[in-house]
């Protein structure tokens, strides 16, 4: 009898810490989408430029990736692109706002568990990352008839890997940063001079010296997943297990950087 009694106290426990994530996942969404001119830009970048490049060059041959239209190059780009603006940029941008105001502190200090603090942080950012991802997909296939990834589970497995490192990556820049009126300067230029190396707005020739130089970066190799996971180039398995290694490793090395750096309490 003691053992059920326990069975169903620590049953009644794990509900309770559900209820209690899902309960802050609210907040953290509300926070989000309440904030329009912020949601717009984050939601709303990758929509904009999807839509100008599809129309202006999307009926571009790229000779390098099998004769592939460019906006077929495009959708799992700024798929990509969605991932890690959720994770990194707006997240880092958030976390630093947040602390330098006092926020993070409060937080921590009330009856809350630091735990559902940051499950529910980290959710919030797969949600948003997610309705990205979902945007590009239905904006590719009904405006510009691209195809659905030939392998929707390696699609999945990459932004899993990029939503968990990017956001890794995310509270690791936040934790160098200094105050909240160089969180959107900083951590914009670094993400978009990123973008920039790693080729998103126009495919990188294969073994060029940019092509060489971004593979040191997760932004390029986080691109290469979801590209092959689009069979692009042509006849490419949909698997890109290097790249997710390597998208991963950042995200260990992010981590590290996290637990020994970061903090809740604005400097004074």
């Amino acid at each position: 009898m003691s053992s059920v009694a326990s069975e169903k106290s620590t049953r009644g426990h794990w509900l309770h810490d559900l209820r209690l994530v899902a309960h802050q996942v609210k907040y953290e969404q509300l926070a989000f989408w309440l904030n329009r001119v912020g949601a717009i830009f984050t939601v709303g970048f990758s929509v904009v430029f999807l839509v100008m490049l599809g129309a202006s060059a999307g009926n571009q041959l790229v000779a390098s990736l099998g004769n592939i239209r460019l906006v077929q190059y495009y959708v799992p780009g700024f798929i990509a692109y969605g991932v890690m603006a959720a994770g990194f940029n707006t997240l880092a941008i958030t976390l630093v706002v947040r602390r330098e105001t006092g926020l993070l502190k409060r937080l921590r200090l009330s009856p809350l568990p630091t735990w559902v603090l940051i499950a529910s942080i980290f959710v919030s950012t797969s949600i948003v990352a997610l309705v990205q991802v979902l945007l590009m997909l239905v904006i590719g296939r009904l405006g510009y008839h691209v195809a659905f990834p030939s392998s929707w589970i390696a699609l999945l497995l990459a932004v899993l890997v990029g939503i968990v490192s990017f956001s890794a990556m995310g509270v690791a820049i936040s934790s160098v940063v200094p105050n909240q009126e160089t969180a959107g300067p900083v951590t914009s230029i670094v993400f978009f001079v990123l973008l920039f190396l790693a080729g998103l707005w126009f495919p990188l020739p294969p073994g060029s010296g940019l092509a060489k130089f971004s593979n040191y970066l997760p932004v390029r190799h986080l691109m290469i997943a979801m590209d092959r996971s689009f069979q692009i180039p042509r006849s490419t398995s949909p698997w890109a297990w290097h790249d997710l290694l390597v998208v991963a490793l950042w995200g260990v090395c992010a981590t590290l950087v996290s637990l020994r750096r970061y903090r809740w309490s604005p400097k004074h």
